[in-house]
């Protein structure tokens, strides 16, 4: 067995009034885990770095150019059996202005903007949850740390 990465998760956020939603994605029903919702996710190509690919993915699934990228401090990890690997999964977030329309792919039936808490309620994986939960407590509080997560390069 070994230990890889292969997926990448990016959360999506906007800040309405005083409050942080998130964008969820509805799994479509012909896709694998349909009827879950998630947020974007995605495999990493052999020629990208992670960052790059929550960037492909995210206008990929929603049509959203994103202007800043953050990783979250901390990775999401699982057993794949079939692969017979431990995979580590960096997670990305992304704060979009609230009026940006989403058009979202084939892969999702449905989207929506959600608070914390309904995040929380919605999605299926604790790592998931426990993102959500860093990505408010950083970003509702505006912390000093930001600008050490910020991913700058873009290409």
């Amino acid at each position: 067995m070994n230990v890889t990465s292969f997926l990448i998760e990016a959360h999506i956020f906007r800040r309405k009034e005083n409050n942080i939603e998130f964008l969820l994605l509805k799994r479509a029903e012909h896709e694998k885990y349909n009827g879950i919702w998630q947020m974007v996710t995605g495999s990493i190509d052999n020629d990208e770095k992670a960052y790059q690919t929550a960037i492909r993915e995210i206008k990929e699934e929603t049509n959203l150019l994103i202007d800043k990228l953050w990783v979250v401090p901390h990775v999401n990890s699982f057993y794949s059996p079939e692969r017979d690997v431990v995979c580590m999964v960096p997670v990305f977030v992304a704060e979009v202005d609230k009026n940006k329309e989403v058009k979202i792919s084939y892969e999702h039936d449905e989207y929506k903007w959600v608070d914390k808490e309904e995040a929380l309620k919605l999605l299926a994986w604790p790592g998931q949850r426990k993102a959500v939960q860093i990505i408010y407590e950083y970003f509702s509080q505006k912390t000093s740390l930001l600008e050490f997560i910020e991913i700058k390069e873009r290409s």
